[in-house]
């Protein structure tokens, strides 16, 4: 008994020697960086807090040990369940995003579909319906949550965090991601779970985890982030130069290597499908395509929803599921991913962009859009008019300017066989995947000979496609609408010194609409972010209103003028306004969502 004692001592100060000789090198690639992880070696320990069912699912709030870092155990809270009665079900790990906490939600949906569902709570946040006393995830001495936000970019030795040199264990994703293969380990080893048919998903900093876990563990069979995962973090947009990127607190070099997304892309194995926004914040569009070209086989697919940030409409969201399904069930087959072609020396020196999508699902429309817009956060993607010929669409890019860059890709809306239920959202009878996004830079459109067509125009919508050019939020709702647009930060659009912004409008009942107008959107390097608020009058009536507005007639909560229209980046039209503890308009809109009929520039 002593000999076994003096073993499990030995063994336990061998791994915590590991994070404490400062003269062990820090590893320098991923491979190092995991080498001495086993996620099946410790005990999971699993304690069931509660498990209770609802509808025919088993569901169990647990705890698990996820290891022992600097001498103190760590332990991981979630949701798990499952179909009542399930053998063999193939199993899902669901990661929350920054500022969240485990999803009883998602646990609900996946085990509906037939799944068996674990959802960590890696964030630490009370879990959902907790009773005091019950168990949270409790990281010991190490805290890699967002209470520890410099975490996620350091390197460095200190209290949090594990070594005592510069190293890649210093940071906070690594613990996250030893955290969530842990959260494997617990699928794996459920009665219910076919550890052959395991998969990862997760949004925001969540789909980085969900890209950190693809790339080091074969366990994954499918994968499935959103809005996060794109790589080159650390690098500026060879287009965008003034944009400053963050920087890690230790080498650069280092953090790329251990880190970056980029290193971990060709390392994974499993078909991951990227859900994103074309204008998102976190996930971003260019460098999700620059991080997915790394993926070392074709089972990739796309499906950026336009004009949006950190959101997804039902067509582009079901995606998820349905990846999920083809590669766990068998239960779906994805079409390939839209062949497309940028053309930029033609019969007119106007570029085209060619789309041949797979046919093999009914199509029931195709979109293709283009940008000039080096900066991919706040870009304008403009909606290009596509025609047919012979089962390929092309569609003519007018441009301003040969100076400006151009960008283009192509969003295929195809049909379900029957409705398709969507989390938070009605269900869908599409759904949408994205082609790949072409880049042609000024230098490619002089050598081409490309043309500038296109003239700047004063209508900026009159709104005969809807929303087509906007994105919305709140939309059936009757108090809490939404409509903005980034169309007026392309230059086409841009509002010009003396000029003014002119908006037909009909109302059934006098109310106040809230137009607000949002400076350096996504562009510190420019400015500073401000919101500018118009709150006008509306009479009421059969009639249109016609509404005109200059930019004195915007100010900010604290009463400072819009001067100029040069820098807005984003236009909304809403039904109340609040920030900071101000509110403007109601939220009590009297009779139907305003008509809106024309929006453009007047001359004074």
């Amino acid at each position: 008994m002593g000999r076994v004692c003096i073993a499990i001592l030995f063994a336990f100060l061998l791994t915590n020697r590991m994070f404490a000789d400062d003269k062990l090198p820090a590893p320098g690639t991923v491979k190092e960086l995991y080498a001495n992880f086993d996620p099946r070696k410790d005990l999971l320990d699993t304690e069931v807090v509660k498990e209770w069912e609802e509808d025919n699912i088993v569901y169990r709030y647990v705890t698990f040990h996820i290891g022992t870092f600097k001498g103190q155990a760590a332990r991981m809270a979630a949701f798990y369940g499952f179909p009542k009665g399930a053998k063999g079900t193939a199993g899902l790990l669901h990661i929350h995003g920054g500022g969240q906490r485990a999803f009883l939600n998602e646990v609900e949906f996946y085990a509906k579909r037939g799944y068996a569902c674990l959802s960590i709570n890696w964030g630490g946040r009370e879990m959902e319906n907790a009773q005091a006393g019950d168990p949270n995830t409790d990281w010991g001495t190490v805290d890699p949550t967002q209470q520890n936000v410099s975490g996620y970019f350091n390197l460095q030795p200190g209290e949090k965090y594990l070594d005592p040199i510069e190293s890649a264990r210093n940071n906070n994703w690594y613990l996250l991601t030893l955290g969530s293969r842990r959260g494997l380990t617990f699928l794996e080893q459920q009665p219910e779970v076919n550890p052959e048919k395991m998969g990862v998903y997760g949004h925001s900093m969540g789909g980085n985890l969900t890209v950190y876990v693809a790339g080091t563990d074969d366990r994954v069979k499918v994968a499935a982030p959103s809005v996060g995962g794109s790589g080159f973090r650390t690098q500026p947009w060879p287009l965008l130069p003034q944009q400053q990127k963050q920087t890690p607190n230790g080498d650069i070099n280092l953090f790329n290597a251990t880190l970056g997304f980029e290193s971990y892309a060709p390392r994974i194995k499993s078909p991951l499908l990227w859900l994103g926004s074309t204008n998102d914040f976190h996930g971003i569009m260019d460098d999700t395509y620059r991080t997915g070209e790394l993926i070392p086989h074709n089972d990739v697919r796309y499906a950026f929803t336009s004009h949006m940030n950190h959101r997804f409409t039902p067509e582009f969201a079901v995606t998820r599921s349905l990846w999920i399904d083809q590669f766990l069930k068998g239960a779906f087959t994805f079409p390939n991913t839209p062949a497309s072609q940028l053309l930029l020396s033609t019969n007119d020196a106007v570029p085209v962009l060619n789309l041949s999508p797979d046919l093999s699902h009914p199509i029931e429309k195709v979109q293709i859009y283009y940008s000039i817009d080096p900066d991919p956060q706040a870009r304008f993607w403009r909606s290009a008019t596509a025609t047919k010929t012979d089962q390929v669409w092309s569609a003519r890019l007018p441009i301003l300017s040969v100076d400006q860059p151009l960008f283009a890709f192509a969003n295929v809306h195809y049909q379900l066989q029957k409705p398709e239920t969507v989390p938070f959202a009605p269900p869908t009878n599409q759904f949408a995947i994205s082609s790949l996004m072409h880049t042609a830079t000024p230098e490619d459109l002089r050598l081409a000979g490309t043309r500038a067509t296109d003239v700047a125009d004063p209508l900026i919508d009159d709104f005969a496609n809807h929303w087509q050019d906007w994105y919305t939020l709140s939309q059936d709702n009757p108090h809490h609408w939404e409509f903005s647009t980034r169309k007026l930060n392309d230059p086409k659009w841009r509002g010009q010194t003396g000029q003014r912004l002119a908006l037909e409008v009909q109302v059934d009942s006098p109310n106040k609409l809230l137009v607000v107008l949002t400076e350096n959107f996504f562009r510190s390097y420019r400015g500073k972010s401000a919101e500018f608020v118009a709150a006008v009058s509306l009479n009421g009536g059969k009639d249109p209103q016609n509404l005109r507005l200059l930019p004195q007639d915007f100010k900010d909560i604290h009463g400072e003028l819009l001067t100029s229209w040069t820098n807005v980046d984003l236009l909304s039209l809403r039904a109340y306004y609040e920030k900071d503890g101000t509110l403007l308009g109601t939220k009590n809109w009297q009779g139907k969502q305003p008509v809106f009929r024309k929006l453009g520039w007047q001359a004074p």
